[in-house]
């Protein structure tokens, strides 16, 4: 839990360029962090480059949070 926690804000640091201190796990992809929907699409295909999983893209984009991609994540990774 922890590296996919420390992996997915990596991700979106480099997506998103924004500074993973602000990234607690309720912070928001889009109110929070300031994603746009290119953003939030962008930052699907990097979980899943960086993970090396396939994720249904319209639940995937159904999770708002920072917490719920590393949740979401760990369960497609069969490790939630």
């Amino acid at each position: 839990m922890q590296d996919t926690e420390k992996r997915v804000k990596e991700v979106i640091a480099r997506v998103l360029k924004v500074d993973p201190g602000r990234m607690k796990p309720g912070a928001r992809f889009v109110e929070d962090l300031g994603a746009d929907s290119m953003q939030s699409v962008e930052l699907v295909a990097s979980f899943e480059e960086e993970f090396d999983i396939e994720m249904e893209e319209e639940a995937a984009l159904g999770v708002k949070t920072v917490g719920k991609a590393v949740e979401f994540i760990d369960k497609i990774r069969g490790k939630g």
